[in-house]
């Protein structure tokens, strides 16, 4: 999953992200071999039904009303639930506020809870990939609602933290969806940094970084000795492949065996996915967390579902953006 060098053992580079270039991740192989303390397999609560849990079936009555569950029955799959401790929220409208050089704009949005699966303890790649669809269906459901309801709102973005290390609160599998006025920063730098390179290139950047992780190889020698330096063989950052998605690592990796998960064919749009696509994607999520979870034993993570934000402003972004998913692993750093 990495690149391989010829010269030296040892990688020491900064490299720069090809979609955000003003960004970059300094990568030293060597402190991987620094003393480190062997860490505890991370924690985890296998059971499938826990009491005193409020996400578990049958304990309804300790969250807030369900927004909705699917089925709209008492044995639900995937159930809904505003959050008890939200960031953002439409309980009170407030006016923005400027002074001098302050500005505050009010905290006006939804912040929600989505339980991923009425079993407490399951994990990802654990769950079928009918029941996957399913839960990203959901996904594109509830963001459209979300749009649909107020023009204020420019963003809903999904998200999961799973493990104490990701942040993770209660144990039971949930993912979370805020809908917020404002484009996250990490995502409007996505959006402007693809828009630029369309404008040079006439092409999406992501699907230029699918088609050189799917094809490209090439030998780069040195130009005094003409010893090989570096060597990249096509596919060797390809991960998880189905016939509508791709799972790839991306080359400047912000952490260890970060993945990209993104659609074969250009999308911007995550709401406009159909059944066959979450099909599709469920397989290549399954796959790709089957292979996490064993090479970390146990891993904890966060992910991150990015699509194009909502706006006339965005209008013109249609063909540069790329929707996907950023997997983003939480592995300890030696200290």
């Amino acid at each position: 999953m990495t690149t391989t060098t010829v010269q030296e053992k040892t990688i020491r580079e900064i490299r720069v992200n090809p979609v955000v270039p003003s960004e970059s991740v300094l990568v030293a192989t060597a402190r991987s071999m620094r003393p480190k303390k062997e860490e505890a397999p991370a924690p985890r609560d296998a059971r499938a039904h826990v009491d005193a849990c409020p996400f578990c079936r049958g304990n309804e009555a300790m969250t807030p009303p369900a927004i909705a569950a699917i089925p709209s029955s008492d044995d639900w799959d995937i159930r809904i639930v505003e959050n008890l401790y939200p960031v953002l929220g439409d309980d009170r409208a407030n006016t923005n506020l400027a002074f001098g050089l302050q500005q505050i704009i009010d905290g006006y949005g939804r912040h929600e809870v989505i339980i991923d699966h009425s079993n407490h303890g399951i994990r990802l790649h654990e769950m079928s990939e009918e029941h996957l669809s399913l839960l990203f269906s959901t996904y594109r459901t509830r963001m459209g609602q979300l749009y649909r309801s107020n023009d204020r709102l420019k963003y809903a973005l999904c998200f999961k933290n799973y493990g104490p290390a990701a942040g993770a609160s209660i144990a039971h599998t949930h993912s979370q969806i805020i809908a917020m006025p404002v484009v996250p920063d990490n995502v409007q730098a996505e959006v402007q940094s693809s828009r630029e390179y369309f404008r040079k290139a006439h092409q999406c950047i992501f699907c230029s970084m699918i088609d050189e992780a799917i094809t490209f190889e090439t030998t780069i020698y040195d130009r005094d000795s003409g010893e090989i330096r570096r060597r990249i063989n096509a596919g060797q950052f390809v991960i998880e492949r189905g016939s509508r998605f791709v799972a790839v690592k991306p080359f400047a990796s912000r952490f260890e065996w970060e993945v990209y998960i993104l659609p074969l064919g250009h999308r911007s749009d995550f709401t406009a996915c159909s059944g066959e696509d979450f099909d599709d994607l469920a397989r290549v999520v399954k796959r790709t967390m089957t292979r996490l979870d064993a090479v970390l034993g146990g891993v904890q993570y966060n992910y991150f579902l990015h699509s194009l934000p909502r706006g006339p402003e965005y209008a013109d972004s249609h063909a540069s953006y790329h929707w996907h998913i950023e997997i983003c692993p939480r592995t300890s750093i030696p200290t």
